[in-house]
């Protein structure tokens, strides 16, 4: 025997298993709707993930590529310089190399007994403590700063292995004022992206051929931390380093000093 439903005096009389039908049908409705939609939200989280990873690797291979031209140009400088050479001693000639655009300044004294001048210049290059070192364009007004400061630090002329090494071993970034670690070219590329400088190999390039945004890169690092070398000094520290001492111009003796440092 069919049960139904009390009637009142507007319903219908309807079986209770089709009720029961409907409210199964109904339910079975919305669970394939909510279904669909955590597919297609899954669908549209799959898709993104890919987009992001295909833009990953994109720019991996980017930064590749860039490297690669970088080693191919450094390779090609430093094969023109001997050519150069060759070429001008089979002439009987003197080869001189174009004047350095760069130099590394390390700073070897501390706050005592400093003039007001040397004290602003060490201010303004950023060499605030003993073994800060930083990267300097060298220019005419440069070169005269340098000259103001000279009892206080060390400077010379940085290879590319030198600059490559600091940055890689020594290298923070300075983030909202702030030193950050460059743990990740992600670092970089926020802050000098508008720079056309993305990763640490650009960086690197920037500040090696002292490119057009050499200011913001080397703005962008962190004075570098640097240690005491190991039996570096001479006894008279700070006597000029052409007197036997430490201080002044070293030209290309500051690659085997910053390597002791680094």
């Amino acid at each position: 025997m069919v049960a139904y439903n009390v009637p009142t005096a507007n319903d219908v009389l309807v079986p209770e298993t089709l009720l029961k039908k409907n409210k199964s049908c109904a339910k079975a409705a919305e669970a394939a709707v909510a279904k669909k939609a955590e597919l297609r939200k899954a669908s549209i989280i799959m898709t993104l993930t890919s987009f992001c990873l295909q833009a990953k690797i994109a720019k991996r291979r980017d930064i590749f590529k860039r490297a690669a031209k970088y080693d191919a140009e450094y390779k090609a400088a430093a094969k023109n310089e001997i050519r150069l050479r060759r070429q001008a001693k089979a002439q009987g000639n003197y080869y001189v190399p174009a004047q350095e655009k760069l130099v590394f300044v390390v700073r070897i004294r501390g706050i005592n007994n400093i003039a007001p001048k040397p004290r602003k210049v060490l201010q303004l290059f950023r060499l605030l403590q003993i073994n800060n070192g930083v990267f300097v364009r060298l220019n005419k007004a440069t070169s005269e700063m340098l000259q103001l400061i000279q009892p206080y630090v060390t400077y010379g002329y940085p290879n590319l292995k030198t600059i490559r090494e600091l940055i890689y071993k020594r290298g923070y970034a300075k983030v909202n004022k702030q030193r950050i670690p460059i743990s990740d070219n992600s670092v970089i590329e926020k802050s000098l992206g508008k720079f056309n400088i993305i990763c640490v190999e650009d960086l690197i390039h920037e500040i090696a051929t002292v490119g057009p945004h050499f200011k913001e890169a080397t703005n962008f690092l962190w004075p570098f931390k640097l240690s005491n070398p190991n039996n570096m000094w001479r006894e008279r520290k700070f006597l000029n380093f052409v007197e036997g001492g430490d201080a002044g111009n070293r030209e290309a003796y500051i690659n085997n000093l910053v390597q002791s440092m680094n």
